[in-house]
């Protein structure tokens, strides 16, 4: 009798390291008021190495009960927020002990499932977002994008506009970042759904006013001069006022840009007659060549407001480019109303930032020595290369 009275006393095997464990942790949970910070730490070593030797339900203890601490020694949320999802993500949710450092090296060591918790936590700094973005899964990037207390660093910005050419669902989250630069949108058009186009155009083209009336007194020096200084040259014509070029038009067999655009609806859309149209309007081959080709249309539309062409004209470049008007007697095709709208809510102003913009970076960003250069090596020649906002761009619309 006294043996079967013995052997109930007798504690289960485990039981002193599991209470040792839970003593443990309640020293490291203790307010600050209760408790130095040298005897947290030595609490926490102890039970670190404890969750060593432990199994999924006391590391998952720990957790929840040291989501709620900012006083918890590092170390140790460390260690829970790299373990299994179950365990991490009360941490990863709750915690706001972990600053930067302990945050990137969660993201790098983990699964997609804690980065994906991550994504979601409120004010992640650019440091952050940064390594989230460098990691490369759509799924979380997405996530990232749509958080809006998350930060973004300009270069993090221009990685991921570089990747939404091969992931279109970026885009729409893209455009409504307020760290989305002009440059970023207008290099982003090119492979952007309609949506996202009409928020480009819209949200994103400057006007230049200030810039048209500061720099007035420079056009005059600049024809003074004779136009021979190339920096300033490339630079006002970014700012001028006036599209289309009137030296062009001397040189044209077409009196004007509106015979130009008739004769191509006429006969089609000839290679030396879309050259013609790019002359007159203002813009270099390689720009008109890219807006001429461009598959939803948007573009043409930027061009006409830009250069001051009737809404007449955009019908007439959309049949000479061999695209229908109508789906049926009467009824508009659907890709056809939606740029004849494009054009309606363009402002000419910002028309013609968005036309100017596009030529400037899109024809003149590389000097030949450069272009070779990033073709050969598919690195930047120079700092220019490195830096200039036309030479990115350029390289991104290209796929250079």
């Amino acid at each position: 009798m006294a043996n079967a009275t013995d052997s109930k006393n007798i504690p289960p095997p485990g039981a002193a390291q599991d209470a040792l464990l839970r003593r443990v942790l309640d020293v490291v949970s203790m307010p600050a008021s209760r408790i130095s910070s040298q005897d947290r730490q030595m609490a926490g070593d102890i039970l670190l190495d404890m969750l060593f030797h432990a199994g999924e339900r006391e590391r998952q203890i720990c957790s929840n009960r040291l989501a709620g601490s900012r006083e918890a020694p590092r170390r140790l949320l460390r260690y829970l927020a790299q373990s299994s999802f179950q365990v991490a993500r009360p941490l990863l949710e709750e915690s706001d002990a972990f600053d930067d450092c302990d945050l990137s090296e969660i993201i790098r060591l983990t699964t997609p499932e804690h980065r994906l918790t991550i994504a979601r936590r409120r004010n992640l700094s650019a440091a952050v977002t940064a390594v989230l973005v460098e990691v490369a899964e759509p799924h979380v990037v997405r996530e990232i994008l749509a958080n809006r207390t998350a930060t973004f660093a300009e270069t993090t910005m221009d990685r991921l506009i570089a990747a939404s050419r091969d992931e279109p669902g970026y885009c729409l989250l893209l455009v409504d970042r307020i760290e989305l630069k002009p440059s970023h949108a207008m290099a982003m058009f090119w492979w952007a759904d309609a949506a996202t186009r009409r928020k480009i155009l819209t949200r994103h083209a400057a006007e230049r006013q200030e810039m048209i009336s500061l720099c007035s007194d420079v056009f005059e020096m600049a024809a003074a001069e004779g136009w021979q200084d190339p920096v300033v040259r490339k630079a006002l014509q970014m700012i001028e006022r006036r599209q289309r070029n009137r030296a062009a038009i001397e040189r044209s067999p077409y009196d004007s840009l509106e015979s130009a655009i008739q004769d191509a609806a006429d006969s089609g859309m000839e290679a030396k007659i879309a050259q013609e149209i790019g002359y007159l309007s203002g813009i270099q081959p390689v720009t008109a060549a890219k807006i001429l080709s461009d598959p939803g249309g948007e573009a043409l539309a930027v061009l006409c407001k830009a250069t001051g062409l009737k809404r007449d004209y955009l019908g007439m470049l959309w049949t000479a480019l061999r695209r229908p008007l109508e789906l049926d007697i009467g009824v508009p095709h659907p890709q056809f109303a939606l740029v004849a709208e494009t054009y309606e809510v363009l402002s000419v102003l910002k028309a013609q930032t968005t036309l100017r913009y596009w030529n400037w970076a899109l024809s003149s960003a590389y000097s030949p020595a450069a272009l070779r250069h990033a073709q050969s090596m598919g690195e930047p020649a120079n700092e220019e290369a490195e830096f200039s906002t036309a030479q990115r761009t350029a390289r991104l619309v290209f796929g250079r």
